[in-house]
């Protein structure tokens, strides 16, 4: 049997786009290229496909990659069996793909418009199906699988930014009525806590409300939860398996953009501190829960751990960053999964999912 072909699709126009670089160059430099024949296509923040002919991977979060010569605009066609178009010059290539990695975050990458037009095209993808990305990237769809489900969760409302305008005063009034400070606000559709606010007092709620309301139309406000932050990576198809629990103190707030991305406050505790039952408990919801949205390939699920040993499920995030540095190939890592066996896990696990 010959080299797979796989397409990584990194960047995007998401406010993620910065993390997707990070991503897709650990995922290109750790990918076994005496496996797999490599396609690397970027989505600049304008929305221009590019095909990258480079192979200095350390160009994608330098940001220099799209200008590199050589390089030529390219498509997946949803036509299917034409696979990645490459426009060059007058004329236009078409390379047969076995399967596509998505390594994007946010807007158009995980919130199944990408997953769609894969579908479309008929070409194996790693992670979840369009349904399941979709109601994953919206917290408040998310929200309503999970209380379907029965796993405790934080009290929440959904706010509509387009009425904050009009009704900012009453939409406050009755958070206060509901929750007391601190509140979290969160736009619906972010990851990498993305426009994610603590909000201590009237006159930040509703700066938070604001800010949220710049990125969704869709605005989740919750109760806060006082406990530690515990991810959990999951992988799998019909038998999903948790790895072990990881502990995120944010030296922070709260883990936020600036705190996951940009400042080395946070530390990392694999496995995490707190009791074997509760771990045990929370990986039996993270596979739960990774079932009931419809998942499959891949998910990190992300809990509370109370100071009572309640688990309390925060959100799930179906590709989540993929960083040499990341939280989910650090946990199957500390599972005995490395690295570069969990990206060949994960592309066998979507050619399976399209059989």
């Amino acid at each position: 049997m010959g080299k797979l072909t796989v397409c990584i699709l990194f960047g995007g126009i998401s406010p993620e786009h910065e993390v997707s670089l990070r991503s897709a160059e650990s995922v290109l430099n750790h990918i076994d290229k005496e496996k797999y024949h490599v396609l690397p296509v970027g989505i600049t923040k304008a929305g221009q496909w590019i095909y990258f002919c480079g192979t200095d991977y350390s160009m994608l979060p330098a940001g220099t990659w799209a200008t590199h010569p050589g390089n030529c605009p390219a498509a997946i066609s949803p036509v299917r069996g034409q696979g990645l178009l490459r426009f060059e010059g007058n004329t236009v290539n078409a390379t047969p793909i076995d399967v596509v990695f998505p390594v994007l975050h946010g807007e158009n990458g995980e919130d199944g418009a990408m997953q769609g037009l894969l579908q479309m095209a008929g070409i194996p993808y790693v992670g979840p199906h369009v349904s399941a990305s979709a109601v994953s990237m919206d917290k408040t769809l998310t929200k309503l699988v999970i209380d379907k489900e029965g796993i405790p969760q934080a009290a929440w409302e959904l706010v509509r930014a387009g009425e904050l305008a009009e009704k900012m005063e009453t939409i406050v009034a009755s958070l206060e009525a509901r929750f007391s400070y601190p509140m979290f606000v969160k736009p619906a559709g972010t990851g990498s806590s993305v426009g994610v606010s603590k909000a201590a007092d009237r006159e930040k709620l509703k700066a938070a409300l604001t800010a949220a309301g710049t990125y969704d139309s869709k605005i989740l406000v919750e109760e806060f939860i006082r406990g530690k932050e515990i991810e959990v990576a999951v992988l799998g198809n019909k038998n999903p398996v948790a790895s072990v629990c990881g502990e995120i103190d944010s030296g922070a707030e709260f883990y936020d953009y600036d705190a996951k991305y940009i400042t080395d406050t946070s530390t990392a505790y694999i496995p995490a501190r707190i009791p074997e039952d509760l771990q045990n408990r929370i990986r039996e919801a993270a596979v739960r829960v990774f079932k009931a949205v419809g998942c499959q390939g891949l998910s990190r699920v992300d809990f509370f751990a109370t100071e009572d040993n309640r688990l309390v499920f925060n959100e799930i995030n179906t590709i989540p960053g993929f960083t040499s540095i990341s939280m989910y190939p650090k946990l199957f890592e500390a599972s005995g999964m490395p690295y570069s066996r969990l990206i060949d896990e994960l592309l066998k696990l979507a050619l399976e999912a399209a059989q």
